[in-house]
């Protein structure tokens, strides 16, 4: 649209009042937008704002470029941050370089250009209100909800198991705010510590202050030239620093997710996360309709604190003589899976060091929607007698019950893809579960809930 500067000249007592309100509402708009620290404007952004021109569309051109080679600064998505989850940029740590910012980027992206899609910026550890009830983390869309449920699978481990004792049924119950957060912060710092191989752990915080410049090479994204590192030598100082952090990566508006992700490679560092990935994998994200889901090295990493693209035990060599790389160790908390596509299925077995981990708490993925199953009884993973028949519970955005019985011989029904009810076929939850449980008679409290 071509629209000029109004003229100096114009004859302003042909305004009426509303009109002139309305310019000094405008006017007082912008000046509060960019007095925001970091935020600059040169003349031609300022004869833009004067003409009435929006700055959402430059933004939007930055990213591909070509705000930058008009020679303007686009306004920054910072501004939408609660302050609540910005920080002093003297409260220690130290600021973010722009290599480590490039490399950041490349070990998601795979490149410097892309930026995280609005569900990935919207999304935070929100916890539902305190209650008599169970309560769980608010559940976002996309691919955030991934880290959203991995995440919860630990606040459900360190609820019901805390340091490591025996179940504790009633530990998701009556939870206070106070019990909520340290539920939090003792499962994010859980997943760090481990990635940083039980030696450091590494946090990411936005300041006010910007540390890294656009270049022709980086083109600035969201918020990741706004960051501080904190590293932490100790896991129950990491966990603390997290709760006294934690508006940061729960309150409203804030990117915890992203900062949370950000985190997790920091911790794990650069030359690890290398040397975890194989042929298969070069980088943890991947585009899907507009946005990003987490590839099965990000999972992974939460899971177990190594970035291995493969859900099987150890490594397997190709034909090819490439080397695949799957899981190293017994993981805290486990994993299964189910795909629509069979053959998907047979190729991506899921191995023993997932399928039975230290706790009764697994992640669950059903053809990429994620959610969580989980025991009381420490013992099911632990006692082989225990595994005649367990209830267990599911948490997909809703709480489920369900009974297990690995002793119904259901293979002598008419059909195997009957779960234990004429005329029913198996749904993919049940199948995942079967994948561990062969054969296994599932009987739900209720109906079955559809994944």
């Amino acid at each position: 649209m071509n629209m000029e500067v109004p003229d100096q000249a114009q004859n302003f007592h042909d305004l009426d009042l509303e009109e002139i309100r309305g310019k000094i509402s405008l006017l007082d708009k912008w000046r509060e937008i960019f007095s925001y620290p970091g935020l600059r404007i040169n003349n031609n952004t300022a004869l833009q704002i004067q003409a009435g021109l929006s700055t959402e569309q430059p933004e939007e051109e930055a990213r591909s470029g070509q705000y930058q080679g008009q020679g303007l600064v686009a306004p920054r998505r910072l501004c939408s941050v609660p302050n609540l989850s910005i920080i002093s940029s003297a409260s220690g740590g130290f600021p973010i370089s722009p290599a480590m910012a490039t490399k950041l980027r490349q070990s998601l992206f795979g490149n410097t250009v892309s930026v995280f899609s609005t569900d990935w910026e919207q999304a935070c550890f929100r916890v539902h209100r305190p209650s008599s009830h169970l309560t769980f983390l608010k559940a976002s869309k996309g691919g955030a909800r991934t880290v959203q449920m991995v995440v919860q699978s630990f606040i459900i481990k360190h609820l019901l198991f805390p340091k490591g004792r025996d179940g504790n049924p009633h530990g998701l119950s009556a939870l206070g705010p106070q019990e909520q957060g340290r539920g939090l912060a003792r499962a994010l710092a859980s997943i760090l510590w481990t990635a940083g191989a039980d030696q450091r752990a590494t946090i990411c915080l936005i300041t006010k202050d910007s540390y890294v410049a656009s270049t022709p090479d980086y083109h600035g994204n969201d918020f990741t030239e706004w960051l501080r590192l904190f590293e932490l030598s100790e896991k129950e100082a990491t966990e603390k620093f997290i709760y006294d952090h934690l508006q940061c990566f729960q309150g409203e508006g804030s990117p915890g997710i992203i900062l949370f992700l950000y985190s997790l490679v920091f911790s794990r560092s650069f030359e690890s996360l290398q040397t975890d990935l194989d042929s298969s994998t070069s980088h943890l994200l991947q585009p899907h309709a507009g946005g990003f889901l987490c590839r099965q090295a990000a999972v992974n990493l939460m899971l177990t604190g190594r970035a291995s693209p493969q859900v099987f035990n150890g490594r397997q060599e190709e034909p090819s003589g490439e080397m695949l790389h799957g899981i190293q160790a017994r993981s805290e908390v486990g994993y299964l899976q189910w795909g629509k596509d069979p053959s998907e299925n047979h190729r991506a077995q899921v191995g023993s060091m997932l399928q039975t981990p230290r706790f009764p708490v697994w992640l669950c993925n059903i053809s990429g929607n994620y959610s969580v199953l989980f025991s009381t009884n420490r013992q099911l993973v632990a006692d082989w007698k225990v595994e005649r028949v367990f209830g267990l519970h599911l948490y997909n955005g809703q709480i489920t019950q369900l009974t297990v019985d690995t002793h119904a011989h259901l293979w002598e029904s008419t059909s195997w893809h009957e779960a234990g009810r004429p005329g029913r076929l198996c749904s993919p939850l049940e199948m995942a579960i079967r994948t561990k449980w062969m054969d296994a008679s599932i009987h739900w409290d209720g109906p079955a809930p559809s994944i």
